[in-house]
Parts: C-alpha cells; sequence; structure tokens
C-alpha cells in the first residue's frame, strides 16, 4: 500500500497526479475462505480490518451485492457521539469514539472526523430531567458531557429560535461528539483491509447460506458457491433477511430512516443540534451543504425513499428552530434502512448456527 503523506503529494504531482496506485484490488473470489463478510459498507470492510490486523487472518473476503458504501454508509447523516444513557452501550460507543479520534493516522487516510460537538436540545421539564440523568450517567462512565442552559445555547447559536412551538429550555451537550466523511470511512478501510491481503468482491450478492450439522459450510452467491466455516453478517437494514437465510430469526425491526441536504452554504452552523422532540437534527458538512436528519418512518419495509409527512414534519420542524434557512433549497432526500432492537440498544449473543 503507498503511504499517503506530503512528500507523495508533491511527487505525484510531478506526473499531473496520473500514476497513484489503485487503492484497492478487485480480484476474483476464491473457492474457500476463512472467513466472510457479507456487506461493504463501513461496518463490514471494518470488521474484515480489524479480523486482519488485530487477529492475523489474511484469507478473508468481503462480499458486497453492490459497490462498497452504497448502502447504509452512503446514506447515514455522519454523527459520531457515545453519549448514550445504557452503561453497556455507553461503553461500546465510548470504545468506538475513541477509536475515531486515531482512525485517520491508523489508516494513512483523512476520513475527515471533525469533532465539533454534539447537542441533544431539551424542551420540557421532563426532558430535562432526562438530559440531566443521561449526563450524570455519562460522566459515572466517563464519557464527556455537559448540560447546557437556554443562554448558553443562544451564545452559541445566536440565530436559534428559542421560543418556538416546543420552547428550548436546555440541551446536554458532547464536545468530543462530530461528524466524519462517510464515503472516505469506507475507502479508508477497503484501502487498509486490501493492504492486509483480504479480497474485496463487488457485484457479489449473497443469494442462500449453506450448513450442514448445524454449522455454516458456505454461501451461494451471484458469482457461485463459496466455501467458508465463518460467516459476518453485517448488512444493517437488511441483517433480518440475511439471518433468515440461515434459519435465524432476529429480535429486529427495520424501518426507513430518511435525511435530506441542501445547497452549499457559507459556515454557518458549527456544531451539530438534535432535538428528539420534534424528530429532526441538523448539521453543516464540510461542502456547507446542511445534513438533516429526520425520525424513522413508523411502517417496515426496506424502501429507500420514505414517506412524504415525515419530510415535511421534519422541514417544519427545523425552519421553526431556524428561521434563517426558511428560503434554503434542498437538493436530495434519501432513505436508509435501519435495524431497530427493542430497546435500541445492540445485542451481544453466540448464534444458534455454529459459524454464523
Amino acid at each position: 500500500m503507498q503511504k499517503f503523506s506530503i512528500w507523495s503529494l508533491l511527487r505525484n504531482s510531478l506526473s499531473y497526479h496520473e500514476e497513484w496506485e489503485r487503492q484497492w484490488r478487485s480480484p476474483q473470489p476464491r473457492q474457500e475462505y476463512d472467513v466472510v463478510v457479507i456487506g461493504g459498507g463501513g461496518h463490514g470492510l471494518a470488521t474484515a480490518y480489524y479480523l486482519a490486523k488485530e487477529h492475523g487472518l489474511r484469507n478473508i473476503a468481503v462480499l458486497e451485492k453492490g459497490w462498497l458504501g452504497g448502502g447504509n454508509t452512503a446514506r447515514n447523516t455522519t454523527i459520531v457521539r457515545s453519549n448514550y444513557l445504557w452503561d453497556e452501550a455507553t461503553q461500546l460507543y465510548e470504545k468506538s469514539l475513541k477509536l475515531w479520534e486515531t482512525l485517520s493516522q491508523d489508516l494513512n487516510y483523512n476520513v475527515m472526523f471533525s469533532q465539533r460537538g454534539v447537542m441533544n436540545l431539551g424542551h420540557s421539564l421532563q426532558e430535562m430531567r432526562d438530559i440531566q440523568r443521561r449526563v450524570n450517567a455519562n460522566r459515572l462512565s466517563g464519557v464527556d458531557a455537559e448540560v447546557l442552559t437556554a443562554s448558553q445555547i443562544k451564545e452559541m447559536l445566536p440565530y436559534i429560535n428559542l421560543n418556538c412551538r416546543y420552547p428550548v429550555l436546555g440541551a446536554s451537550f458532547q464536545r468530543r461528539g462530530g461528524v466524519a466523511r462517510h464515503d472516505a470511512v469506507a475507502w479508508a478501510f477497503a484501502r487498509a483491509a486490501d493492504a492486509l491481503g483480504v479480497d474485496i468482491v463487488q457485484n457479489c450478492e449473497v443469494t442462500a447460506i449453506r450448513q450442514s450439522a448445524g454449522a455454516v459450510v458456505g454461501v451461494e452467491t451471484a458469482r457461485g458457491f463459496i466455501k467458508t466455516k465463518k460467516i459476518a453478517i453485517v448488512t444493517a437494514g437488511h441483517s433480518s433477511v440475511l439471518a433468515h437465510m440461515a434459519g435465524l430469526r432476529l429480535p429486529l425491526e427495520s424501518h426507513p430512516l430518511q435525511a435530506l441536504v441542501s445547497e452549499p452554504l457559507k459556515p454557518v452552523l458549527p456544531t451539530v443540534v438534535m432535538s428528539n422532540a420534534i424528530h429532526a437534527y441538523i448539521s453543516q458538512s464540510d461542502k456547507g451543504d446542511l445534513v438533516i436528519g429526520a425520525g424513522i418512518d413508523q411502517y417496515l419495509g426496506y424502501g429507500q425513499r420514505g414517506s412524504y409527512q415525515i419530510i415535511e414534519g421534519t422541514l417544519q420542524a427545523i425552519v421553526e428552530l431556524f428561521p434563517i434557512f426558511s428560503r434554503v433549497r434542498m437538493n436530495r432526500q434519501w432513505a436508509g434502512i435501519v435495524d431497530v432492537s427493542p430497546d435500541a440498544c445492540p445485542i451481544f449473543a453466540l448464534t444458534p448456527v455454529k459459524g454464523l
């Protein structure tokens, strides 16, 4: 793997940047692997990378039905935080946040992680009590968190409307939280995993998981059968679909989660602003786009569009919070498919299918 540095940048400028190495290979799938990772998004590629880096495995394949990072990785709103309530979830996300803080250096690739802070607004006395509870729980777990008053919010965001339909009484704030560039994350993990010998196979949809005596023995794909004794399903909202191929019913629901981006603006929003009460959150990308997220659609499904009333309600809420955005034009809208557990926390357990 060619190392990125100021010197490699200068050296390649002499050839008009036409002689850079390919970032990763496009190999034909082998007949057998030690581990097959289904899903070529950020999580799938990270799974393969850490299996190779931390556990010394080299005979690994990542199978992606489309192109790298074309699923939820390309459809999320890029927010990174660890200020969750439950201790178990908090420790998981705090570990993740610490990885984020050195990820660009570890992967030798700029993932554009910006620790601009994440603000969660409180609109009622009960929400403020919940915020205080969560901040206290975070501090006890060693996670940075603080409570902001309405005047402190106004000082950070002078143009916010605190006296909207749901008045803003305060907020929690995690200064180490922020955003990253989703495409760069996928490319960085793909490049690093490839350098460790991982085969990344695109346009290779898994159509069946083959078993024998209660254990996985391989996967049927659009490019033929691949033998393996270990399978990782890392397909976000489609995890239940893949698990069903192995006869496993996961306690998850899949919902569309919508997002939008606006036309580019000059820097105006210095942090991430989230509100559970009005089901809206907003940040500004490095390109200047306003990145807006909504609440989930209540129906179950896999359609990557979502329903109109969710978009309408979200934009109404954003405009009421930030009247200065009322004439900003939206460029595009989409939905990703999220898998939701009953308590919205991760599930850690062995599956009844050996090797899955």
